[in-house]
């Protein structure tokens, strides 16, 4: 009886696992999958535009790499490195992303990089998709440069300085980025978990400086995604830091005395204009012949 009543329990509860499990897959698959196929359908091959684009870019650069001349110019371009200067870091990032990185295959990466960029830009839209990109990049190579000046120490935070000569290249952290923040404001679990989860064990397994970087680009994409739709709170709770000024009471100047005016003479009345039509007719005769002139003889 004991056992029964147990497995009666776990039932209710089994059954509402399971059918709130079937929501969340369902709607993840709706918001990851259906939408975009939608929206690919309505706009064509043009919504696919950074997608193609970041795909060819890496496969260009890749090719180009594989000759000395190639490659140098490749490092000139796109190269990053923490002992770099900064502007000089910040003016090669745009270009970065499309440099494959050198610890991970190519054509393995393509296919991820595709994805991501196809789904965020039927999402989110171009600029958005490039700003997110660009912003989680960024992040993960200022933060990484932050990391290289502390030093090893600060319980794990800090990196030894040899890691500033590690070339930072490649578009894993934009990949990372534009998944989790599609992940978080489309509310998908397990996309989350597939991309985020993957780079936890990554960064636990193989302690790098490009998983730390992928870290940083994930907890900056998180960020983004929860502030995503808070425009307006944003600038309400900006506009209520700042310090308001009340304005106090203007001085008034002196004005100067007014010298006494002449006394103006009573304005004349008007005089009509006399018309012909204000004439008086002069009365008619009582009789039609009374205007007629007496006959002399010789009328007669």
């Amino acid at each position: 009886m004991t056992a029964e009543r147990h497995l009666g329990r776990l039932r209710p509860a089994a059954a509402r696992l399971a059918r709130f499990t079937g929501r969340t897959l369902r709607g993840e698959w709706h918001a990851i999958v259906v939408d975009p196929v939608r929206q690919l359908a309505r706009r064509g091959l043009s919504g696919l535009l950074l997608a193609f684009v970041a795909a060819f870019g890496v496969i260009f650069f890749h090719d180009i790499a594989q000759h000395p001349t190639g490659a140098m110019w490749v490092t000139r371009l796109g190269g990053v490195k923490a002992d770099l200067p900064l502007w000089l870091s910040l003016l090669r990032t745009p270009v970065s992303l499309y440099v494959p990185a050198l610890d991970l295959p190519v054509w393995a990466g393509i296919t991820q990089l595709f994805l991501a960029f196809a789904l965020a830009e039927l999402t989110l839209g171009r600029y958005r998709t490039l700003a997110i990109a660009y912003a989680t990049t960024l992040a993960g190579t200022l933060v990484a440069r932050l990391m290289i000046a502390i030093g090893p120490g600060w319980s794990g935070l800090g990196l030894p300085a040899a890691c500033g000569q590690v070339l930072d290249t490649g578009p894993s952290a934009a990949v990372v980025g534009l998944f989790t923040y599609l992940s978080v404001i489309r509310r998908a679990p397990v996309v989350f978990t597939l991309t985020g989860g993957s780079m936890v064990w990554e960064s636990i397994a193989v302690p790098n400086l490009a998983g730390r970087e992928h870290l940083i680009a994930v907890g900056s994409a998180v960020v983004l995604g929860l502030l995503h739709g808070r425009r307006a709170r944003l600038r309400a709770l900006g506009r209520s830091l700042l310090p308001t000024r009340t304005p106090g009471p203007s001085p008034t100047a002196p004005t100067a005395p007014t010298a006494p005016t002449a006394p103006t003479a009573p304005a004349a009345s008007p005089v009509l204009p006399v018309t012909a039509s204000a004439t008086v007719p002069a009365p008619a005769s009582p009789h039609p012949t009374s205007g007629r002139t007496p006959m002399t003889s010789l009328e007669r």
